[in-house]
């Protein structure tokens, strides 16, 4: 399948810290253009992902929404024996501009189930005392290389308004342009309202104006969805947003035994598996020409497909990571089952005791992997990938800095 021509990719997030977030206590991951999260059902892959969707909920709509969206602080914050009262997230990045930076916060639960930000931080070009910066706690401005700074409240995420200074807003819009998904092939099948059709809702709710906006905007786009669609489901020759009354939906054309020409389904006719796999590759190739977004979560993407798919979908993995950064989590052996899949891109996940361990997969699977002894997927299916016990002791011996300059 050829592709489309490309400039060299740089992932938009570098790293990602996290501390008492749900089920994960301590986590601190680098990513590269294409990262697969691995580990069994409930080992807490989801919530590694929810904790970037929080970000950009919180950003984008408000902090109190994104709370009461995952049922309120209590289920946000990590439960344990120690009852710890606050959670924090720590992001670092490099936008397209070329500027590195790096934006962290910790929030803390107060009596009566209120809460407050206890600290919040941005810095881009080395941070404090060197680039653009601001440094916030319980809602009052401590420090910022800006003359002027907007006000603020403890109970908001001060990069919200930060946002109207043209040196963050850079960081805003891009934390903002961050999509998650995981799609439900009800939601696609029905007839849908008009939406805005530049980012895909998380279950693919607003997948035909989606598709409606691609063929405006970017029709290489829909043609590349079109094709990788082609090439898991062939009997699909391909798809379009069509308008019925009021609402909207999409429409397939499919081969027919005794036929000269495809037939046209509705998206109501169609299996979950071909539905699935069109919110996933719209997804991955949604970036157009007025909206690009920077990073892409999915859950499970194998779901409902039969195995035989696995390679197309690992091509389309592959080709969307070369604009877009793209996280994937999976239990998949099939998926996996491909010896171009680097050691590097993969994170392993276990649970312990109800609490989620994250780390890069232990030398031994990786010197399998780089020796092409066996590939991700074969380690898979012996029960093989593991974090290194070595990153996991790092965690136990020092405490996460969700604060301060950038690592090296």
């Amino acid at each position: 399948m050829e592709k489309l021509k490309d400039q060299t990719h740089r992932p938009f997030l570098t790293r990602i810290v996290l501390r008492n977030y749900k089920s994960i206590a301590a986590c601190d991951v680098r990513l590269g253009s294409l990262t697969y999260l691995v580990g069994l059902n409930s080992s807490g892959k989801s919530n590694f992902l929810d904790a970037l969707h929080f970000v950009r909920d919180a950003l984008s709509s408000s902090l109190d929404n994104a709370l009461n969206e995952r049922g309120g602080l209590s289920e946000v914050r990590r439960r344990s024996s120690g009852h710890p009262t606050h959670f924090g997230v720590r992001l670092e990045f490099q936008l397209h501009s070329g500027q590195q930076g790096y934006y962290a916060f910790n929030i803390r639960g107060l009596k009566g189930g209120r809460y407050e930000v206890q600290t919040e931080e941005c810095g881009l070009n080395g941070g404090m005392g060197k680039g653009s910066f601001f440094k916030l706690e319980g809602g009052e401005l401590k420090a910022s290389s800006e003359s002027a700074f907007p006000a603020v409240t403890s109970d908001r995420l001060a990069l919200v308004n930060a946002s109207g200074l043209p040196v963050f807003r850079p960081v805003f819009d891009a934390l903002t342009a961050m999509g998650f998904y995981n799609l439900n092939p009800k939601l696609i099948r029905d007839y849908q309202k008009p939406q805005d059709g530049r980012l895909l809702k998380p279950a693919g709710e607003n997948i035909a104006s989606v598709l409606g906006h691609l063929e405006k905007n970017a029709p290489e786009a829909l043609d590349t969805i079109k094709e990788y669609l082609r090439a898991v489901v062939p009997m699909v020759h391909g798809v379009k947003r069509i308008a019925v009354g009021q609402m909207e939906t999409i429409a397939f054309q499919q081969d027919m035994v005794g036929a000269k020409f495809p037939w046209e389904f509705h998206g109501l006719n169609m299996s979950d598996g071909t539905l699935r796999t069109l919110g996933i590759l719209t997804a991955l190739f949604q970036g157009n020409c007025d909206f690009m977004p920077l990073l892409i979560g999915i859950e499970e993407p194998e779901t409902a497909l039969h195995p035989a798919a696995s390679s197309a979908l690992r091509q389309a993995l592959q080709h969307a990571s070369e604009k877009t950064q793209i996280i994937i989590t999976s239990h998949s052996p099939d998926l996996l089952d491909d010896p171009s899949i680097t050691a590097d891109s993969l994170l392993a996940v276990v649970a312990n005791g109800g609490e989620t361990r994250i780390a890069p997969i232990d030398e031994a699977s990786r010197d399998s992997i780089q020796k092409h002894l066996f590939s991700a997927g074969e380690l898979l299916r012996l029960d093989q990938l593991m974090p290194d016990p070595v990153a996991l002791g790092q965690f136990d011996l020092k405490q996460i800095d969700l604060f301060g300059a950038s690592a090296e």
